[in-house]
């Protein structure tokens, strides 16, 4: 969890409390010789230990919604109809990547029972039902407002000794983890006398190393410090703590282009779709819409209940204009939103506007661009995954899959928004004859989109087949001289296996699959392509033409699990669904 300072001058805070004596009376020190101090189980000092040493509950509030316990590990939740095993806190960067997929405005995340939930004193509990878990919830106190302490935690091993009324050891104990130190003081008496082999360390939210030599300093250190982070116990599990500043830096870095705008509850995507902005460090921002128009406006941002707030103002884009929570803020987006039902997503676009065309030019050139993903009025054209690019230097380009060759022109410009653009003109292909603006430019994939068309064209770089990557040559290797059938497939979850069965699927060396019945006669050809993308994950593409009974098994699969006879490939939705198949070798 993300901890972030609120509060100045952690020392000098715990040097001028450690100057008041008071401390000593407060906290019940007992002398216990010269090494040795020893206090009550129940006294204040023993208190801020066990809430120091608390399950943190809030980790996993993007399930439960409550900072008072935590569920147990393993167990799965439906994400938006997406079952989901989580094995560990991990995991749980997978359900909110699926949550930020989707940018729906009420995610749903479903949890299947019966689970185990923690306490925050490690108690565990069966919960067998979703209104068993909410009464429990309601038991909780959020907003930061419950006893357990973030912001500074105890650095393991410690030691901790048991003593008598008459200040005689009767025990101790080598304590290795919060949940071993809560539990050693939940077995004490109340007036029962403990102490800790001094001198402990402890470490702040920051990673600051803070030692401590008596029972008041350790008090001290953790009242001066419980305050000094957001705990994260709201349940805005996707606010992504981060500060005013690093939100500053971040909008003048770069443009950014609009993907996404509610006002009101209502929908204006469409209407304001890759608007491009560009804030300037002096508190000036600029729109300009998919004309080049500009519109002039103004931008602050100021800290109020430990949330960064962005106030935008236009004269003349007043949809735009209000105070926005930035509720997210990760690599290249930023979602704002504001109550009433408004919501703006920006994504960067730093290699997108105001760049010189050669950079495009040169990438474009280097190598083969195959095509992941190619989209026209909101269809995709999965009969063209696969195909490769190849910009010459003479601006002709040649699309391919090794059977078929188109060829037509290509030039890099800037449209009106001062925005890289792709025109590809090739007659005897309209897919992709289209002037694409650029969205996102990496090293080993382009992303172009029409706005508000639904169009889109995503490629791969490829630029040696992958011939030196020794896990796509074997898997290739695999479909040498073998016939393979389809022992599951199903789009959104929705099976479809039986449609599929009976048939041979043959992969030849030179890409292409052929399809046979049962009587062994050919019934449709497609292609094939095992490669790395730029994810640096294994995928194979499968097309067939629109006019198959095969078409619907078109697709760009992720591997998931790879055998000499068997094959378990996914597809992911925009919808947030996924399609599965699975390849078995006869």
């Amino acid at each position: 969890m993300k901890k972030f300072f609120k509060t100045t001058l952690f020392a000098s805070l715990l040097a001028l409390a450690i100057s008041f004596t008071s401390c000593q009376d407060e906290f019940e020190e007992i002398s216990n010789g010269e090494e040795n101090e020893s206090i009550t189980a129940n006294s204040a000092a023993a208190k801020l230990i066990t809430d120091t040493s608390s399950q943190d509950g809030s980790f996993d509030n993007i399930v439960d919604g409550v900072s008072c316990f935590a569920i147990e590990f393993p167990y799965t939740v439906n994400v938006n109809g997406l079952d989901v095993t989580l094995d560990s806190k991990e995991d749980l960067a997978t359900v909110e990547e699926l949550l930020d997929k989707v940018d729906l405005d009420s995610d749903i995340v479903d949890i299947i029972f019966p689970i185990t939930i923690t306490l925050a004193d490690y108690t565990e509990i069966t919960i067998a039902s979703k209104e068993a878990l909410l009464e429990k919830a309601k038991e909780c106190i959020e907003g930061g407002k419950d006893d357990d302490i973030e912001c500074i935690d105890f650095v393991y091993p410690l030691t901790v000794f048991t003593f008598d009324v008459n200040n005689q050891q009767t025990g101790n104990a080598t304590i290795e983890s919060d949940k071993q130190l809560r539990r050693f003081f939940a077995g004490l008496e109340g007036n029962q006398l403990v102490s800790m082999d001094f001198p402990v360390t402890l470490k702040l939210y920051d990673g600051t190393e803070v030692v401590v030599n008596t029972n008041a300093e350790l008090a001290v250190a953790i009242e001066s410090a419980k305050e000094t982070c957001d705990e994260d116990d709201d349940n805005d599990h996707n606010d992504d703590d981060f500060s005013k500043e690093r939100l500053d830096a971040y909008l003048v870095a770069c443009p950014w282009l609009i993907h996404d705008v509610q006002r009101n509850e209502q929908d204006q995507t469409e209407q304001y779709f890759e608007y491009a902005m560009n804030f300037s460090a002096n508190g000036s921002v600029t729109a300009k819409d998919r004309e080049g128009n500009s519109i002039e406006g103004e931008w602050t941002t100021r800290v109020s209940n430990n949330r960064v707030l962005l106030k935008l103002e236009f004269t003349a884009l007043m949809d735009f204009s209000l105070d926005w929570f930035v509720y997210e803020l990760e690599e290249g987006k930023i979602k704002l939103f504001a109550e009433g039902g408004n919501k703006i997503i920006m994504k960067k676009a730093c290699n997108v506007i105001d760049k010189d065309p050669n950079t495009l030019r040169q990438v474009l050139k280097e190598c083969s661009w195959i095509i992941k993903k190619v989209k026209r009025d909101n269809q995709e054209l999965d009969r063209l995954l696969g195909y490769e690019f190849n910009f010459m230097a003479d601006g002709v380009v040649t699309l391919s899959n090794e059977e078929v060759s188109s060829e037509g022109t290509w030039e890099i410009t800037l449209n009106a928004q001062a925005r890289l653009v792709m025109a590809i003109t090739m007659g005897n292909e309209p897919g992709v004859s289209f002037e694409w603006p650029l969205s996102d430019l990496r090293d080993n994939r382009l992303k172009f989109e029409i706005p508000g068309t639904g169009y889109e064209l995503i490629l791969e770089r490829n630029c040696d087949n992958d011939v030196d990557d020794e896990d796509v040559v074997w898997i290739r290797g695999l479909f040498n001289d073998s016939l393979w059938e389809v022992a599951l497939f199903s789009e959104n979850q929705d099976p479809s296996t039986e449609a599929y069965t009976n048939y041979e699927f043959s992969f030849s060396a030179n890409g292409k699959v052929t399809v046979y019945n049962p009587n062994q006669v050919e019934v449709s050809t497609g292609r094939w392509l095992v490669y790395r993308n730029s994810d640096n994950k294994l995928e194979m593409i499968i097309t067939f033409g629109a006019d198959s009974n095969f078409y619907p098994l078109a697709n760009d699969y992720i591997l998931l699990e790879v055998e000499e006879n068997r094959l378990e490939l996914k597809h992911e939705n925009d919808n947030g669904g996924y399609d599965h198949l699975v390849l078995e070798k006869k």
